[in-house]
């Protein structure tokens, strides 16, 4: 019984370690199909090619290869390419490695835009995986100039979701041609080394590009650029949790965190393939009072049993910044801790904190000052089965009061070149070409009045303007009243007295009465002046 009762716990333990297991995330872990297009044209020669085998053994051993997880093709070209590997053929490491080292050395011309086309509809076009989202990247390694057109060849690959890396070996490289391979940024998609020997010297750059690929989809809008990585505070849904407040320059937004509020949520969500090997953890932040003394998680990832996996932890109390991440070690985690130059950070003031992150070290910088480096071992990677939280107390689920700006991680190593903290006052202030933001306006209350002003001697008359322009006519008045009937006149002499009826050809016109009217006609000096009569309306008469 005693035995039994012992085989049953075995197994039991072995299947949550097994399940356990599955929840562990890293780039080695992430699904990816891989395809590397290999240069044997005859410019490489054979010994150039076994180093180029080497290599690519050395970038794969970084991946678990497997149907749930990345897969790997590869294709030789030269005049015409060589399906070697094809994507999912292996599902071991082992198996895969050996493959890889049986690969001959074609020789021949180069046509690289040939050997694009060919992976990108043998390879990728035929791989179970595609319509599930997986990543799809290619390596094209090559040391001269292709024989062929490569930039329709790349942009139809890229169409189809091929993301397209490009290594350029030995002088003979045509830099625009790679550049035409690649995706962009040239920066982050382009390499280029002296000789073959070389490429040993960026294994570790390309196992970072391809795991950036692969575990951080998502992009951060920086000024007129995208970068790989994290918004924490856009992923917990900040805003609908924690009150807006004025940030670190006036009209900047930050959010108030309250006790009240919980910051956490699952790994799995925020973090579903975990996290690259180099990162660049940034944040902006202030708190004040008692939270100065305190020891608290600004960040950190628990296991479901709530264990910490990684942290970054403020100590008011001894001024120190400690971070902590998992290690191979039997205590599975290990924690290094920053003392020198990090007073400063519990002052009350606005501040950011930024740390880089690599394989071998990690360094704290405080508004962009390096304050410290301390060397590392290798993450293996974290458990997404916990959850990850913001602003905590160490090991409570009590949340700190503070105030938080941003809080974000950087996939890419090189932004922390990037990053300044001129969103801190008085950092940028020196830099000729840094325009400060608009300072806070000062609210003050009035102060006393101050004395009268003094009267001063009266002005001279001026000399007189020269005369305007003469205005517009006026409108028409309104017509006036009627006038009274003046007095009659005297009688005047009677000369020859004319009356209605004078013939028409004697004064030259006659004209009919239209209504009663009296008409006088005086002869003087054989002229008609004046008639003088009654008419009645339709007479004839003359004038």
């Amino acid at each position: 019984m005693h035995w039994v009762l012992s085989c049953l716990c075995f197994v039991l333990l072995s299947f949550i370690s097994a399940a356990q297991d599955e929840d562990l995330r890293s780039c080695r872990t992430a699904p990816c199909d891989l395809v590397f297009i290999l240069d044997g044209s005859w410019s490489v020669d054979d010994v150039n090619f076994e180093i180029v085998k080497r290599w690519l053994v050395n970038i794969t051993t970084s991946f678990n290869i497997g149907q749930k997880f990345t897969q790997v093709g590869v294709v030789q070209y030269s005049d015409d390419p060589l399906l070697e590997i094809p994507l999912g053929k292996f599902s071991s490491n082992k198996d895969l490695i050996k493959a890889m080292e049986k690969i001959e050395y074609l020789g021949g011309n180069t046509r690289t835009g040939t050997a694009i086309k060919f992976a990108t509809d043998k390879l990728f076009g035929l791989s179970e995986r595609g319509p599930l989202g997986i990543s799809r990247i290619a390596v094209v390694l090559t040391d001269g100039k292709s024989q062929d057109e490569v930039l329709q060849a790349a942009e139809a690959a890229r169409k189809k979701g091929v993301i397209l890396f490009a290594i350029g070996v030995g002088p003979e490289i045509e830099k625009a041609q790679l550049r035409d391979i690649a995706n962009k940024p040239s920066s982050t998609y382009v390499f280029s080394v002296e000789d073959y020997k070389a490429i040993s010297r960026i294994i570790q750059v390309i196992r970072q590009k391809l795991c950036e690929e692969t575990v951080c989809p998502a992009r951060i809008p920086i000024n007129s650029h995208n970068e790989k990585g994290f918004d924490i505070l856009l992923s917990l849904n900040l805003a609908k949790k924690a009150k807006k407040t004025q940030g670190s320059f006036y009209g900047t937004k930050a959010y108030e965190v309250t006790s009240f509020v919980d910051l956490s949520e699952a790994t799995r969500s925020l973090f579903p393939d975990g996290l690259p090997p180099s990162y660049v953890f940034v944040a902006t932040l202030r708190y004040k009072g008692s939270v100065g003394v305190e020891q608290w998680d600004l960040w950190r990832i628990q296991t479901r049993d709530g264990t910490p996996q990684m942290a970054v932890t403020l100590d008011g109390l001894n001024n120190t910044v400690m971070f902590t991440t998992t290690s191979n070690a039997p205590s599975k985690i290990q924690t290094v801790k920053f003392s020198q130059q990090t007073a400063k950070l519990f002052d009350e003031k606005w501040h950011q904190l930024r740390l880089l992150v690599t394989e071998e070290d990690v360094t704290l910088y405080v508004d962009d000052l390096e304050m410290e480096t301390r060397p590392l071992e290798p993450s293996v990677g974290i458990f997404i089965n916990g959850k990850t939280q913001v602003g905590k107390y160490v090991n409570k689920e009590t949340t700190v009061p503070f105030e938080i700006q941003k809080l974000r991680i950087y996939c890419d190593p090189e932004q922390n070149t990037r990053e300044t903290a001129c969103e801190i006052p008085g950092v940028c202030s020196n830099n000729a070409d840094y325009i400060e933001p608009t300072q806070e306006p000062c609210v003050c209350p009035p102060g006393p009045p101050g004395p009268p002003g003094t009267t001063g001697e009266k002005g001279s008359t001026g000399i007189p303007g020269q005369p305007g322009p003469a205005g517009a006519d006026g409108k028409p008045g309104i017509p006036g009243l009627r006038g009274i009937p003046g007095f009659p006149g005297p009688p005047g002499s009677k000369v020859n007295q004319y009356f209605v009826g004078i013939p028409k050809h004697s004064f030259g016109g006659r004209y009919s009465v239209q209504k009663s009217s009296a008409f006088c006609v005086y002869f003087i000096r054989g002229h008609v002046e004046q008639m003088d009569t009654r008419a009645s309306k339709g007479d004839q008469v003359f004038r």
